[in-house]
């Protein structure tokens, strides 16, 4: 390429474009074009360059020990002048650039690109102005970063609590789906009864995995604004959490409080990763933008539009079916308050060990530690945690059990459905009740010409009277004056 095609290209591919023609003319006749072979270290990190290196063809990689900068370590695409500041500022390379194909670059040695500078001093303003642009464009991503970090920082989780204790079959199947969960990017389901530390195995899953140095927040549904503003920023304003999280990882707690508002574009961000930012009435609409966040989903209570939606679920056991696990969590939590307090760690008597695996435990890990927590403040010098100081745990006496759910899997399906109870109380019951009450006022008043009177006095009180001790919570879920005491309150 003859010296005028090279002033044109240095003009149009490199930033060098903006120096003036003599100058550009003056690099071009001192270049030389070298042909580089893969996996050629053309500089060395901490070593001073020998030349200034502009890449014409090829693949380039930068890479550097400095963990604190890690915009150092990047690809260099065609175009690029390597160590132009360095030459000028006699300092040594930053990085070490090796290339990954066969590379063709021009190349101006050292002693050369000084003759030119010394003869163009506004080669060294070029620099000044590259170098204020670089400050001014590391100033706004500090400021950006500072902006970030005030945002996250009231829903920052910093570390998970502890891993899962025990070694019942319920706790190894637990670990095993955390560590499958980590593996992947999917969107996770993790529910199950109050007290299980569902949140904690939420941050258990992120710490796990390849982006455990992303950030990861948990925001509680309930508190989120019924517009999405501070989920999905606002046009034209302040971003939401989902843009200042990047790569991280979202914890969505007790989703069964989110405003039902918001359920159509979270589903939207479950099902394509997309979202789009709030605008005000008569604004125009924003355009749909990517989430790389990863969303995981704590709940106590299963939402259908919800779960189809999400990819991988993690029901989390309660205590009552762990009974194995409880004495090693029993232990756990004496050695962490006992360590935190400095006390010595007292141990617990097989009486007290049998009354508490002999519990139900419905408060779960939460209750169980707070149980443990109180009975070393009652021992106080003790060394022994006896039965008589768990006062508050009350054995129940074994009772015959029919559990329903398991021996009518359908049944379990049906009660997690929108079914159960919304479409049966608001459709069929509201329309049905009204109805027999239209036909007992209305309609003839004798049992002879009534249906309605006929099954209100012959059978409903003899059904209602024997059934009732053992559906009588169900019938309370369905109960037509508690359904039009809502409808009146709502609508009223």
């Amino acid at each position: 390429m003859v010296s005028p095609d090279i002033v044109i290209w240095l003009q149009e591919r490199t930033n060098l474009g903006i120096l003036a023609d003599e100058v550009l003319s003056a690099i071009a006749s001192r270049i030389t074009e070298k042909i580089v072979p893969p996996d050629t270290q053309i500089v060395i990190e901490g070593g001073f360059p020998e030349a200034l290196y502009i890449i014409k063809q090829g693949r380039i990689e930068a890479t550097s020990n400095n963990s604190k900068n890690p915009a150092l370590c990047c690809g260099l695409l065609p175009g690029t002048a390597i160590n132009l500041k360095e030459l000028l500022l006699n300092e040594p390379a930053p990085s070490t650039i090796t290339t990954l194909t066969e590379c063709h670059l021009w190349v101006v040695s050292a002693t050369k690109f000084g003759e030119i500078t010394n003869q163009y001093p506004e080669i060294a303003q070029f620099v000044s102005r590259l170098l204020a642009a670089e400050l001014a464009q590391l100033a706004s991503a500090f400021t950006y970063e500072q902006e970030r970090s005030l945002e996250l920082r009231p829903y920052l989780v910093t570390k998970a609590q502890r891993g899962i204790v025990g070694s019942s079959r319920y706790a190894v199947k637990l670990r095993e789906q955390i560590r499958e969960a980590a593996n992947n990017r999917k969107s996770v389901l993790v529910f199950g009864e109050p007290g299980l530390e569902k949140d904690n195995i939420a941050a258990l899953i992120h710490f796990g995995s390849a982006y455990r140095r992303e950030p990861i927040i948990k925001v509680n549904c309930g508190i989120l604004q019924v517009s999405g503003a501070d989920l999905f920023g606002r046009v034209g304003g302040k971003p939401g959490l989902l843009e200042y999280l990047g790569n991280g990882t979202l914890i969505l707690n007790n989703i069964q409080e989110l405003p039902q508002d918001l359920l159509p574009a979270v589903t939207n961000l479950l099902q394509t990763n997309t979202f789009t930012p709030v605008s005000l009435s008569g604004e125009k609409v924003a355009e749909l933008r990517t989430s790389n966040v990863r969303i995981i989903i704590v709940s106590e209570k299963a939402i259908s539009t919800i779960e189809r939606r999400i990819e991988y679920a993690i029901k989390v056991p309660p205590l009552r079916v762990r009974k194995a696990d409880i004495q090693v969590q029993i232990e756990y939590y004496i050695s962490l308050y006992a360590r935190s307090r400095g006390l010595t760690k007292p141990a617990v008597t097989p009486e007290a060990l049998r009354r508490l695996q002999s519990y139900d435990f419905p408060g779960n890990l939460k209750e169980l530690e707070s149980l443990v927590e109180r009975a070393i403040v009652q021992a106080e010098n003790n060394q022994e945690l006896t039965e008589e100081i768990f006062w508050s745990v009350e054995t129940k006496k074994k009772r015959f059990r029919v559990n329903l759910l398991n021996i009518y899997p359908g049944l379990r399906r049906f009660l997690r459905s929108d079914w159960y109870p919304d479409r049966i109380n608001y459709g069929i019951t509201t329309i049905g009740f009204a109805f027999i009450l239209a036909v007992l006022f209305l309609g003839p008043q004798t049992r002879d010409k009534n249906f309605v009177l006929n099954i209100f006095w012959d059978w409903w009180w003899a059904g209602f009277l024997f059934l009732f001790p053992f559906l009588g919570r169900i019938w309370c879920a369905f109960c037509p004056f508690m359904i039009y005491g809502e409808i009146t309150q709502n609508y009223l």
